[in-house]
């Protein structure tokens, strides 16, 4: 299953680390250097939640990121379910 969150879309994307080695100047070093990019992935804040929703009488279970969830509490459930395709 992957990880794309139900309501906002969002998904895990590709970024780089900075490798640096060295001692910084304000500890008493002659200063941090780069040495690589190491590729990582940024993945979402996902989590499964079981949300209710009145206008159904019942309990939905959908993957959502923590902005997804907010999303549900300003618009409400079932319209923000609707929206997205969801149920």
């Amino acid at each position: 299953m992957s990880r794309i969150c139900d309501i906002t879309g969002s998904k895990a994307v590709r970024g780089s680390v900075i490798h640096r080695r060295g001692l910084a100047k304000k500890k008493g070093g002659v200063g941090r250097h780069v040495t690589k990019m190491v590729p990582r992935i940024f993945a979402p804040n996902l989590r499964r939640q079981r949300i209710w929703v009145p206008e159904l009488k019942k309990f939905v279970r959908v993957r959502v990121t923590a902005r997804g969830l907010k999303t549900i509490n300003k618009h409400g459930a079932y319209k923000a379910l609707k929206k997205s395709g969801a149920i």
